[in-house]
């Protein structure tokens, strides 16, 4: 069963793309950014904030399928700047406290110049 997860507590996708994909137990969420669902509006401000709003989209999307942190076995994150990679890591390893396996790469640019962009799949 493959199906288009959708759900009002995360950001629209901005693109021609689903918030996430569920397929049979495993779940493939988008990259997400800073945008806080409730305006479809990108947030400024630092690393920092950035990164909370992201986890908890993140968190949101996960919920809408039954899912949790726990669940999450890949990550794949984006940073802007890997100087923000010790706030960024001390953030992330709150909410992934399962230790998932995960990618950190620093990239030139993100969308809408995000400082930060984090992908999971998950498996229940």
């Amino acid at each position: 069963m493959n199906k288009i997860i959708s759900t009002d507590k995360a950001p629209k996708a901005i693109g021609p793309y689903s918030q996430a994909y569920l397929c049979g137990n495993t779940l493939y969420c988008s990259g997400q950014i800073a945008i806080d669902p409730e305006t479809n509006t990108f947030i400024e401000g630092g690393i920092e904030e950035q990164t909370k709003l992201i986890l908890k989209n993140i968190g949101a999307l996960l919920e809408s399928v039954g899912f949790s942190y726990k669940d999450v076995v890949k990550t794949t994150c984006f940073l802007a700047d890997m100087n923000d990679f010790n706030v960024f890591n001390g953030l992330y390893e709150k909410s992934f406290i399962s230790k998932p396996a995960r990618s950190c790469v620093a990239a030139k640019s993100l969308p809408k110049n995000a400082l930060v962009e984090i992908e999971v799949i998950a498996v229940k």
